[in-house]
């Protein structure tokens, strides 16, 4: 009996080639369904990386001693509100003009991005994922091969499911999220990889696996939250032909295809909006510390769940049903004046108004607004949130006290939802928590192709800075 010994590099050279193997084996056999002349999302961003990586590097040298920004005090200690720091390259928010992906706005989109072969309207987010990480705009056999790709990255390991089962109902939703992808560490490969000594040019190729497996599980992750919390903890199958909508819809429970539509339309909406917000900035960071993408993207939900960014639709809904129960069907202009100033005098704020970053209308709003008008322009909730929207405006204006009198996202989505029986508040964070993952994924795939170094700013006490603002303050 003979035996060959092999040296822990061999080894781990053997182990790292047999998982790029399997991997190319997964991207060929989803590729059959796009045009030779098409290439699959992986092979888009392998043939765009290096050149971009060369242009960061060209552009960091000749320019990298350009300031960029002054900052003051008051931004320092106000969250570092405005503070231009980071590098985000999937989408720009314009205080006046709203969000951009990729350079387009959201009813350039609607209009450009492919839509469902069964005569959909709206823009399917795997496309979103896709102009996100490519720049590029999809054909629609290169995406309905991305869909059929994510759904075969659905299926949960059976740990997984065991912990969602074991969790108690009044755990919030959002926690049972994070608990749930968090888990899912023992699937990841980049941590394998990385674990056996992976060359780092390699890291983004792990880190694209991993994106795409979490993104096709969200959807049973997310609908087995709902199932066990609300109702009899059974979920359906994904459908491979189905697109990630349609499959997240059926899962939920919901098979109207207006209600699958506005999936369509929520997910991409809500995907990105530029890096600074906590949920994006948060998993840019934990994956700036080399943090596979359960991890990070786990500590984005974590900031997702707080009250003052995703969970504010919940808050939004909240407020409304109590404004509906005092007003008592009247939703004159008098009235609802009346209840805003009640609000805004009690000392509390009027949910779902105002942006950190924003000095509009909120874009999104406007698309939700507008599916709302074509699909049901006489629901009671929705007459409430348009009347709230000619008055308030004009009442924070009067009041004064906030730099942003119009509305946002998180103003408009909850009466969608709840016009079609997803009445569940509690849930909807969870939902934006999906559509968050489309637009953080992709820049961390990136993060990883560009080398982008572990963040980590300087920071001083208060003590410290008033030394310094005396030094400055002498020297001037």
């Amino acid at each position: 009996m003979s035996s060959v010994l092999l040296s822990s590099s061999a080894r781990t050279s053997i182990l790292l080639r047999n998982n790029l193997f399997k991997s190319s084996l997964h991207l060929r056999a989803f590729s059959a369904s796009v045009p030779n002349n098409e290439k699959t999302l992986k092979e888009t961003f392998a043939d765009i990386y290096p050149a971009k990586v060369d242009q960061i590097k060209d552009f960091k040298k000749k320019y990298g001693d350009v300031v960029i920004d002054n900052v003051t005090l008051s931004q320092t200690y106000g969250g570092m509100r405005g503070i231009k720091s980071l590098v985000w390259e999937g989408s720009v928010l314009d205080p006046n003009e709203g969000i951009r992906f990729r350079g387009k706005t959201i009813p350039e989109i609607q209009k450009l991005l492919p839509k469902a072969s069964s005569g959909g309207s709206e823009p399917l987010p795997e496309s979103i994922f896709w102009l996100l990480l490519t720049g590029e705009v999809p054909t629609d056999s290169q995406v309905k091969a991305f869909s059929a790709d994510l759904a075969s990255r659905s299926q949960l390991p059976d740990h997984v499911l065991a912990l969602l089962d074991s969790l108690p109902k009044n755990l919030h939703p959002m926690a049972q999220f994070s608990i749930a992808v968090t888990a899912l560490e023992s699937e990841s490969k980049f941590a394998k990889a990385y674990a056996q000594g992976v060359n780092k040019k390699e890291y983004w190729n792990y880190t694209f696996e991993d994106s795409l497996d979490l993104l096709g599980k969200l959807p049973m992750i997310a609908s087995k939250i709902y199932r066990n919390v609300f109702k009899d903890g059974k979920i359906s199958k994904i459908d491979q032909n189905a697109d990630y909508s349609k499959n997240l819809a059926n899962l939920l429970g919901f098979t109207n295809t207006d209600f699958v539509e506005l999936m369509r339309l929520y997910l991409t909406i809500h995907s990105d909006h530029e890096g600074g917000n906590v949920s994006a900035h948060t998993t840019h960071l934990v994956g700036s510390a080399l943090s596979s993408p359960y991890l990070s993207l786990a500590a984005g939900l974590n900031g997702l769940a707080g009250p003052l960014h995703g969970r504010a639709n919940q808050e939004v809904l909240e407020w409304l049903f109590k404004l509906r129960e005092e007003v008592k069907g009247d939703y004159s202009k008098e009235t609802i004046e009346k209840y805003l100033w009640d609000t805004l005098n009690s000392g509390r704020v009027v949910p779902g108004y105002g942006h950190a970053v924003l000095r509009k209308t909120d874009p999104r709003y406007t698309a939700q607004r507008e599916f709302a008008l074509k699909h049901f322009p006489d629901y009671e909730l929705f007459r409430l949130v348009s009347t709230i929207y000619d008055v308030a405006p004009g009442v924070l204006t009067k009041h004064g006290k906030t730099k942003n009198p119009w509305p946002n996202v998180d103003s408009h989505s909850g009466v969608l939802l709840q016009y079609y029986g997803l009445t569940e508040a509690s849930f909807y964070t969870v939902l934006f928590g999906v559509a968050r993952a489309f637009g953080v994924l992709p820049q961390l795939i990136m993060d990883r192709a560009y080398g982008a170094a572990i963040e980590r700013p300087k920071s001083f006490s208060t003590e410290k800075y008033k030394e310094l603002s005396n030094q400055l303050s002498t020297n001037q």
